[in-house]
């Protein structure tokens, strides 16, 4: 790794308190220190972001008075700044997850139960026409009384969209097809699990799923032909021994498909697994201490040797470093302030 490398980063945050929108920050490696953190984008709750393919545009989550959808942004690329240049918005609450891959742009609405597809101009910009699709169902944990969409992203090749519904205990595989999304599969885990977020080996062949409710993940064999999943293993993102609440949150995979990552809010934690390489199944090899209240999101930097953790109720952004080889994490003396953060994504290396 040049060890004189500065990494720009992102922080979506609410801004219920004192958030004003998005913020940036970056990454010193030679000093591992965070640092420069600015505002980049004033809007309300910009909880969650996604980066272009091409590192040109950010699309970013929001709400307007009592509308909700998304903002689109050119990033300027040698300062990382965001100049903005649209947004589109609905009746109703705002979305909680953004994904983009090529001019397609998907938003997951928890309150709503929906999905919605926009198309981008070769500007960046989000075209007038989406797509709007409806969730129906519950499960029988509480906060299952109804679809919470949770999760609204492609797959590693890019030919279908997963969803993954909390409150339905869906995992739900749709095709696009003239800018519409078909429905192709249907995958329902353990009832009552809730599963928010998923992620992709990079051999394609294997995806990980973090369950908030229930706080487990479930490895996942993946059809790249048909878009349907069969379970093969559930573990425990927490010790046996903890019996507070605790909410899984964010889950990512090192580069190298090695090691899984997964954060947890209560047990204020991040638990390492290790895959095996054969059958994709994990084991477990740390427990970690997140630095602050609320790990919500954390991401490994484009060197995968640190990872930045947003604890949103502590306010704080902490750097840890990552040992390639056991895939364990240490905390570094390294923290900066970042109110309500929620979401953390890297842009690139940075000069």
């Amino acid at each position: 790794m040049d060890m004189t490398q500065n990494y720009i980063g992102y922080i979506g945050t609410y801004t219920r308190e004192n958030s004003e929108g998005v913020y940036r920050f970056v990454l010193n490696s030679a000093k591992q220190k965070l640092e420069g953190v600015r505002l980049v984008a004033k809007l309300e709750n910009p909880t969650y972001l996604a980066i272009s393919e091409d590192k040109q545009h950010a699309y970013a989550v929001c709400k307007q008075n009592d509308m909700g959808g998304v903002a689109s942004f050119e990033i300027q690329p040698d300062s990382g700044e965001f100049r903005y240049l649209n947004r589109r918005l609905q009746k109703g609450a705002s979305p909680c997850h953004v994904d983009i891959k090529g001019r397609e742009v998907l938003t997951g609405n928890y309150h709503e139960g929906t999905v919605t597809l926009y198309q981008v101009n070769r500007q960046g910009s989000l075209d007038s026409d989406y797509v709007v699709l409806h969730h129906e169902g519950n499960g029988p944990h509480e906060r299952q009384e109804k679809s919470h969409v949770h999760f609204t992203g492609h797959t590693p090749d890019g030919k279908f969209t997963v969803v993954c519904d909390l409150g339905t205990d869906e995992i739900v595989t749709y095709h696009s097809v003239n800018q519409t999304l078909e429905k192709v599969a249907s995958y329902h885990v353990k009832p009552g699990s809730g599963p928010r977020h998923i992620a992709f080996h990079p051999n394609g062949k294997w995806a990980y799923v973090i369950t908030e409710l229930s706080s487990e993940i479930i490895v996942l064999d993946y059809d790249a032909k048909t878009g349907s999943f069969q379970e093969k293993q559930t573990v425990s993102t927490i010790p046996d021994t903890f019996t507070e609440t605790n909410d899984a949150s964010a889950i990512k995979l090192s580069a190298d498909g090695r090691y899984v990552y997964a954060a947890n809010r209560g047990h204020n934690s991040i638990a390492v697994f290790e895959v095996n390489m054969e059958n994709g199944e994990l084991h477990h090899r740390q427990q970690i201490a997140s630095g602050g209240d609320f790990p919500r999101d954390f991401s490994l930097d484009p060197t995968d040797q640190f990872v930045v953790v947003a604890n949103q109720k502590s306010d704080n952004l902490v750097l840890f470093s990552r040992d390639k080889a056991s895939g364990k994490l240490t905390q570094l003396a390294s923290e900066i302030r970042v109110p309500e953060g929620v979401c953390v994504t890297f842009l690139d290396d940075a000069d």
